[in-house]
């Protein structure tokens, strides 16, 4: 039995495949041990369906690593590298954070100065070596580093992508300390020092704690025992597929972006189905909002990602995140303006609408404008507390009146919440579609998590966007696009060959292989060949500029197609310039067998649907009565009367006065912004 799971800030997503249906549910989740949550929901999908813990085959999304890294409680990791480079990580780039912020501070390395060591050890950027590694020196650093407690080690050599034996000596030297050792030229064997080390250190950092969580969350099937565990578990990786819970464990680097990944990939799969290639996607939960932009060229992946301020070098999804969700906390700073997060309520103690606060959110601000439609969360299982939502709006409104001097009342302050936390998504979303060239006029929002639908219309009319989407089970779409992502496989390698004829036999021999490597891989994974893709790509530049554009390698003129993407992002081509390869790039896929019936299927009854009930809800500053639909009494070719609320297990779609609205055959709601 496939399981899905998408562990999130306020809720863990499940998502499960039963008599060809998809079934979904959530329950709160336990930040401190997310392996707990995951268990209690193992072990209701094995009682509702009387499977037994060897049956189970799961994928799993993750914010493990991300959150270790923003909270900083990773494991005390040491720095192995060339002698003359041991402030590579507090030197890096001399880009400022902030251009005119005269006091502008960066974040502190993982790496500590005293655990930064360096090895003398030369190899030229031709991969000569200049300077060969002795057994002394060998000796010495073994020697330090036993003496420093130390819980992991990176190793990242000047150009070691080029002789990688140095690194391999150290990282054997290494084995005595029984402690994880991350060796640059196996995580990520590309030029560019500081982003190489940047990656390889917050791989060190992140492994003790993964391999830890992985391995309790292996034994969190109930009854399992050493010899009879879940027969799968699968991690979503950032780059939109997912890996084993081994390498997961041995290359935590490529999780950090997990989650958020497995939304993308759902929110493609289906835009795709439903006959829509360029989207937007808008994945509001409870403690963020992610955002991306996909468009004929499918999932977009990008090497020049931060997380928490690090820069991280493996392939990720171009995913854009910001602090905005439905547990963001409401609060009027030192100025007296109105802020909404990046602090969350998170699931403990959570909005005050949970009863366990009084602190006011972006759900609370929902709740008391009436966007629930007069029901709770998860389809009237978690009960919504109206009094509490409503005193800490109350007391967040005397704030803002004391700053503005005059009295403002629990709904103003609402509305302010809402168009807050909407200014802040929407910069987002241009950051990811405008300021990259791209036109929100000819994209489609696909909107989903569990607060997603509640913003969706609005973002989409300040965008200019001719439509939105709302897929059938929201609220559970990243697990489900962590169910059906395929296994993937990496593979890159820094090369710098000037496009030629004479160059190709070099690239040939160099793909062949990466290809060798990753299908060997896949196939211990459990993918024949038959069941394997492999994707080629180049990251080319003009000589002498210092970032690259990858290039899909299956072009016969290789020039042209770069000229066309340069063209395509920077708006000009330099077509008498000389052009050069990089780096080359193997993507290689496991192919996942897809679900046979999503959510079973979607009847057909066409014409104007008449509403469950009528309730009286705020859209914008107007008190009108909206329509209440029930997402599971939905048909295909339906159309619903506006303005309305559609609610269901999942989530919750807010739909304005002037939108068209009409249930596709897939069961999304496709709403309709151009009428």
């Amino acid at each position: 039995m496939r399981v899905g799971i998408d562990t999130g800030g306020t809720f863990t997503d499940f998502v499960f495949e039963a008599n060809n249906l998809l079934q979904v549910f959530k329950l709160p989740s336990t930040p401190r041990d997310p392996s707990i949550s995951i268990s209690a929901g193992l072990n209701r999908i094995m009682v509702a369906t009387g499977a037994s813990p060897g049956q189970l085959d799961v994928v799993h999304g993750t914010t493990v690593g991300t959150n270790a890294l923003l909270e900083r409680r990773g494991a005390r990791t040491a720095l192995v590298t060339t002698s003359g480079f041991e402030d590579l990580l507090v030197i890096g780039r001399q880009a400022r954070p902030e251009l005119y912020n005269l006091d502008a501070t960066r974040p502190a390395p993982l790496v500590v100065e005293g655990l930064r060591l360096g090895v003398r050890e030369r190899v030229s950027a031709t991969g000569e070596v200049l300077v060969h590694l002795s057994k002394s020196e060998l000796a010495r650093i073994v020697a330090k580093l036993k003496r420093t407690r130390i819980e992991a080690v990176a190793i990242s050599l000047l150009f070691s992508f080029l002789y990688p034996e140095h690194e391999r000596r150290i990282a054997a030297a290494l084995k005595r300390l029984k402690v994880p050792v991350s060796v640059s030229h196996r995580i990520l064997p590309e030029y560019r020092e500081y982003e190489r080390t940047s990656s390889v250190v917050i791989n060190a950092y992140l492994q003790p704690l993964m391999s830890t969580y992985l391995n309790q969350l292996t034994r969190a099937v109930p009854g399992a025992s050493k010899q009879k565990r879940a027969s799968g578990l699968r991690v979503m990786q950032s780059s939109g597929g997912s890996i084993s819970a081994r390498s997961a464990a041995n290359e935590p680097v490529r999780t950090i972006l997990s989650g958020p990944a497995g939304g993308v990939v759902g929110a493609l799969r289906t835009s795709l189905a439903a006959g829509f290639e360029n989207i937007i996607t808008l994945d509001m939960g409870g403690t963020s909002t992610d955002v991306a932009l996909c468009d004929r060229q499918g999932l977009r992946t990008t090497n020049e990602a931060v997380v928490a301020g690090l820069p991280v070098a493996v392939p990720v999804l171009d995913i854009h995140t910001v602090g905005a969700g439905g547990g963001s906390i409401a609060r009027v700073d030192e100025g007296g303006s109105l802020r909404v997060g990046p602090e969350s309520a998170g699931a403990v103690p959570g909005p005050a609408c949970y009863g366990r606060s009084l602190i006011p959110t972006v759900t609370d601000a929902h709740l008391i404008l009436g966007h629930f439609g007069g029901s709770g969360l998860l389809g009237g299982e978690f009960r919504l507390d109206e009094g509490r939502a409503l005193a800490a709006l109350g007391q967040l409104a005397q704030q803002m009146g004391r700053a503005v001097g005059r009295k403002i009342t629990a709904v103003e302050a609402a509305r302010g919440v809402l168009s807050v936390v909407n200014t802040n998504m929407e910069r987002a979303l241009r950051r990811i579609s405008v300021e990259r060239g791209h036109d929100p006029r000819e994209f489609t929002l696909v909107s989903f998590g569990g607060a997603g639908g509640l913003h969706a219309v609005e973002l989409a009319r300040a965008l200019r966007a001719p439509r939105v989407i709302a897929p059938l089970s929201a609220g559970a779409l990243s697990a489900t696009g962590v169910l059906v992502a395929d296994v993937i496989k990496e593979q890159s390698r820094t090369i710098m060959l000037e496009v030629s004829s004479a160059a190709n036999d070099k690239l040939e021999g160099a793909f062949r292989e990466l290809e060798e490597a990753a299908r060997t891989s896949l196939i211990s994974e459990g993918f024949p060949e038959k069941k394997q893709r492999h994707e080629r790509s180049l990251a080319m530049r003009y000589k002498g500029q210092s970032f690259e554009l990858e290039v899909k390698a299956s072009t016969k003129n290789l020039c042209a197609s770069f000229h066309r993407a340069h063209r395509a992002r920077y708006g000009y081509a330099q077509e008498s310039n000389p052009v050069e390869i990089v780096s080359l790039r193997v993507r290689s896929r496991g192919l996942v067998k897809d679900i046979r019936q999503p959510y079973g299927g979607v009847p057909v009854r066409r014409g104007l649907h008449a509403p469950h009930l009528r309730s009286e809800t705020f859209f914008g500053e107007n008190r009108v009565m909206a329509n209440i639909y029930q997402r599971d009494s939905l048909r295909s070719g339906m159309r619903l009367r506006v303005p309305c609320i559609v609610t269901e297990y999942s989530a919750t779609t807010l739909i304005p006065e002037g939108v068209r609205v009409l249930v596709d055959p897939f069961g999304n709601i496709v709403m309709d912004l151009e009428v």
